[in-house]
């Protein structure tokens, strides 16, 4: 029986002896499926979580999803290996999001924004209940962005990211991922303005 240090030597051996993504990238080119199985598996979690951001529910979620990895599947073989796998995933998983956003029908006019602004002056309700009241209020102002300012507001303010990595993960310019952001801003602010105007 081994004893508990060569079990802890052994989980880690094992850990090691995982393939690269490199080695996987050959083996799913070479039309190895199950090495595509052990790489979804690797990075599902970061592209669910990537892709949260933008769904609406759960099965668009899992849509947006499931088109990443096909998305990744089917041009592997242009994988360059100039820069990690995980970055090129990234590309992809954002693209995709965007590319859902544009072909998502705008849903105007499903929020009562009056009676929404009402509530939220009202000292009476929760803290909770104006938390949720203020989520949606947000939501109905992106609604109303274009995809390109949805995406550039999504990545700078709630997933945090530089302009640097946008511009990377866009494929737009430095300078123009600022004018997006800027215009962006000034679009929504303007947008729950208006309305808080009613």
């Amino acid at each position: 029986m081994p004893t508990i240090r060569e079990t802890i030597i052994d989980t880690l051996n094992d850990k090691e002896s995982e393939p690269s993504d490199e080695s996987l990238i050959r083996k799913i080119c070479s039309g190895n499926k199950e090495a595509f199985v052990l790489l979804v598996r690797r990075y599902k979690r970061k592209v669910f979580g990537m892709a949260a951001r933008f769904a609406r529910d759960a099965d668009d979620l899992d849509d947006i999803c499931q088109d990443v990895f096909i998305k990744v599947y089917e041009n592997l073989d242009k994988f360059r290996a100039d820069a990690p796998f995980e970055h090129w995933l990234s590309r992809i998983t954002i693209r995709t999001c965007y590319d859902a956003l544009r072909s998502r029908k705008r849903e105007r006019g499903n929020i009562p924004l009056d009676s929404m602004h009402n509530l939220i002056e009202d000292r009476s309700i929760s803290r909770d209940q104006a938390a949720e009241e203020a989520r949606n209020v947000l939501e109905w102002g992106f609604a109303r962005l274009r995809p390109d300012e949805h995406l550039v507001i999504t990545l700078l303010e709630i997933e945090e990211k530089s302009i640097r990595e946008i511009a990377a993960l866009t494929g737009w310019s430095e300078a123009n991922v600022k004018v997006r952001a800027f215009r962006a801003r000034q679009k929504l602010k303007q947008l729950l303005e208006k309305h808080y105007e009613k």
